[in-house]
């Protein structure tokens, strides 16, 4: 086979990103595909056999249109690309990776959010397009950034008035009262990764404000008991811990012009009877109900340190010889 060079032009910008700070990403390409990548000016240029070229390209022009859109480009966004390559799966172009258009998600403070995997792109489009989703899959795959990120953008603008986040709190038994401070000191503990992404996506001052004025609002699952919610975007996550009965309650929460997405592991269910999780049951007898999606995140959509997909895989694997042929 050939193994002449092969250039691609690419934008100032586009190829930065597939080099890399100190040519990290670069690295990454070759030791992915057995090819040399270098950036003579104006473009990248491929040496390798004619396949390792082939995949590398599709990896190069991945990362390319990521960076054209204005998009920082970070070592796991070249790794997913990578893996992507590899299995042909090319198709993360859901409408909210394009800046600007309708649904777009909004701007955190590394730059747009867009979704890294196909599994992030089909999860945002069911946002877009149902009224109840489920997020279900390892952790690290962005379920619940994503999910608060949709959520963030319908707030900002305007299509809900307030955006709601609940989870279980298993390890205090939902027995909130022996813990100190208001509820709200006893809940945060608890909800710090939706924090994290509400202030990496609005910024601290703007979190304060809105939660001053009740359009951001945490509460443990049983502090729902008996509200309607209404004209909301609501956030169940770490679903995997619910019962079955705590899982209807919620899912009979929604009002008028509300959306829901529900999010969790079920391979990593806290409750004392793993058979009562509300969150396996609820797909079992709602899939394919009108109005709801689910959507499964694997190891390959993880987006974390890469040591992370490699753990997910291990106790998947383990978890396929102990129970074949089970799961959600």
């Amino acid at each position: 086979m050939s193994r002449a060079p092969e250039f691609i032009t690419l934008s100032d910008a586009a190829v930065r990103a597939v080099a890399g700070a100190n040519s990290r990403h670069a690295a990454l390409i070759e030791d992915a595909f057995g090819v040399l990548v270098e950036t003579p000016g104006g473009g990248v240029s491929l040496s390798g056999d004619a396949k390792s070229r082939g995949q590398a390209k599709k990896a190069v022009q991945a990362i390319a249109e990521r960076a054209d859109q204005g998009l920082e480009i970070a070592e796991a966004d070249v790794r997913v690309a990578i893996g992507n390559a590899r299995s042909g799966n090319m198709g993360v172009g859901a409408p909210h990776s394009s800046i600007g258009g309708p649904g777009a998600l909004p701007i955190g403070r590394r730059g747009q959010v867009a979704p890294k995997t196909a599994t992030q792109a089909e999860y945002l489009q069911a946002m877009a397009q149902c009224e109840l989703v489920f997020g279900l899959g390892p952790a690290g795959t962005g379920k619940t950034f994503l999910a608060v990120a949709h959520g963030a953008g319908l707030l900002l603008r305007g299509e809900v008035d307030r955006l709601v986040v609940s989870r279980p709190a298993v390890e205090a038994g939902e027995r909130l009262g022996f813990l100190p401070g208001d509820l709200t000191e006893k809940v945060d503990p608890y909800m710090a990764p939706v924090w994290e992404a509400l202030t990496d996506i609005l910024g601290g001052e703007q979190l304060r404000r809105r939660r001053e004025k009740g359009k951001i609002e945490v509460a443990p699952i049983a502090f729902l008991r008996g509200r309607t919610l209404a004209h909301a975007f609501v956030i169940v996550d770490e679903a995997q811990n619910t019962t079955r009965l705590q899982m209807k309650m919620v899912l009979t929460r929604l009002g008028e012009g509300a959306r829901m997405v529900v999010n969790g592991d079920p391979s990593q269910i806290d409750l004392v009877n793993a058979r009562d999780s509300g969150l396996s049951h609820a797909v079992g007898i709602l899939e394919g109900v009108k109005g709801v999606a689910i959507t499964r995140f694997t190891a390959a959509d993880v987006v974390r340190h890469p040591l992370v997909e490699r753990i997910v895989r291990a106790y998947d694997a383990d978890a396929a010889k102990a129970s074949p042929g089970r799961g959600v």
